[in-house]
């Protein structure tokens, strides 16, 4: 018999046949002898007309406010799938964060686990029961509701993964595990049987957007296996390890991103401290940093160029227009017509050329690279926005991703 942690996103409880549907999947599982932990998101888009109904009724939207009305969402959805299960015969509780046992910081609307007490939902499985948690929230150490922030359903599912001592962790989505790239970019795309949990946390940090990073980077601290899979099927999906396959693919997944602006500080006098007063000021304005390139110094003065998220670049422009002159600098310029493609792959520290590859490809097809990162299993191009899909597609055919890989040859 084993323990089992299964999470079910926001498509898979979308609408009542889908609830159903979850809680016969579950009551199956249960069945065969397997004691079930559920965590449920929100259903379908409801966390997003929640989030529309707040703006038509508040300017100010205070963050306590905020996480009270977010994590209502997740509240409802495991309510019904517990009652779906009563309906199949499997007694079922339901539980919101605080009542599951998770402790957090204060940080509304993007709150960080503390400690997790998962009393009551031993209880429910030593009782033969089946919990259902209210995903990606808990109570703050001064007892107010907080929201883990988005993807936060994964994290919850993770944390109770680790503290009961499951067996695996399965996070259910609408899609059947972890591609080589993006199916709607490539048709050729490939599901992944097997990856680490370093090449899915670079896949994650650049545009793959399941599974939440921050679950992931949980998982391969405690070392929590990881399901990813479809809530439409039985299929197998893929699994997350600490090592990926013995013999793994030079590559593993062709990523994009286009959720960042590149800005680019003019004229900035080069001497030391320059480069850490700005990055101190960005930072001080919680403006989270990304690529950063510095060109060849020229009669004493340098540009830095940085990526930031879309969001931020308004709250970035006002940090470096307030050094200016510190920085000696000309002005800051703001480009978000930039998008970001990477290669992911723990084959790459040992076999080179992979660079050399990438770029001759997006050279071949005249796409021109603007910045570029790399760390020991990735490198990333910063390239125009309307070259990305190109890019992508180019560069999942170079290195054969449509393919099985012991069918892919050493490029």
């Amino acid at each position: 018999m084993a323990l089992l942690v299964q999470k079910f996103g926001g498509t898979s409880v979308g609408d009542p046949d889908r609830i159903r549907e979850v809680a016969d999947y579950v009551a199956r599982s249960h069945r065969r002898g397997n004691q079930i932990v559920l965590v449920a998101s929100a259903m379908g888009k409801e966390t997003d007309e929640l989030l529309r109904l707040a703006d038509h009724v508040s300017g100010t939207q205070p963050g306590r406010e905020m996480d009270m009305l977010i994590t209502g969402g997740e509240r409802k959805a495991c309510a019904l799938v517990s009652m779906a299960l009563h309906d199949l015969g499997v007694e079922s509780d339901s539980f919101t964060g605080s009542q599951a046992g998770f402790l957090t910081d204060s940080t509304h609307q993007n709150a960080k686990i503390l400690e997790l007490r998962p009393d009551r939902i031993r209880e429910a499985l030593e009782a033969g029961r089946v919990p259902v948690v209210g995903g990606s929230q808990g109570v703050s150490t001064d007892n107010n509701v907080t929201f883990l922030g988005r993807g936060g359903s994964d994290t919850t599912a993770v944390a109770l993964a680790h503290a009961l001592d499951a067996d695996a962790c399965e996070l259910y989505t609408d899609v059947p595990g972890v591609f080589t790239t993006d199916p709607r970019l490539v048709i050729s795309a490939q599901r992944i049987d097997q990856i680490s949990f370093d090449e899915l946390l670079e896949m994650t940090a650049t545009g793959c957007p399941k599974p939440a990073m921050r679950s992931v980077e949980l998982a391969r601290a405690y070392e929590v296996k990881l399901h990813v899979r479809s809530a439409f099927s039985w299929v197998p999906g893929t699994w997350v390890t600490e090592e990926g396959p013995m013999e793994g693919a030079l590559i593993s997944a062709v990523t994009h991103d286009t959720s960042e602006a590149k800005m680019t500080v003019s004229g900035v006098i080069d001497r030391p401290g320059v480069a850490a007063l700005l990055f101190r000021t960005l930072a001080n304005a919680d403006v989270n940093v990304d690529m950063i390139v510095q060109n060849v110094s020229a009669q004493g003065h340098t540009d830095i160029s940085f990526t930031v998220p879309h969001d931020q670049v308004e709250a970035a422009t006002e940090a470096v227009d307030s050094i200016l002159g510190s920085l000696g600098a000309a002005g800051v310029v703001a480009d978000d017509g930039i998008a970001r493609v990477s290669l992911i792959g723990a084959g790459m520290k040992t076999n080179p050329g992979v660079a050399a590859t990438m770029f001759e490809t997006l050279s071949g097809n005249d796409v021109n690279i603007e910045m570029i990162s790399t760390s020991a299993i990735r490198v990333s191009c910063v390239v125009r926005e309307t070259q990305v899909e190109l890019a992508v597609a180019k560069l999942h055919a170079a290195f054969e991703l449509h393919m099985a890989p012991e069918d892919r040859s050493h490029i």
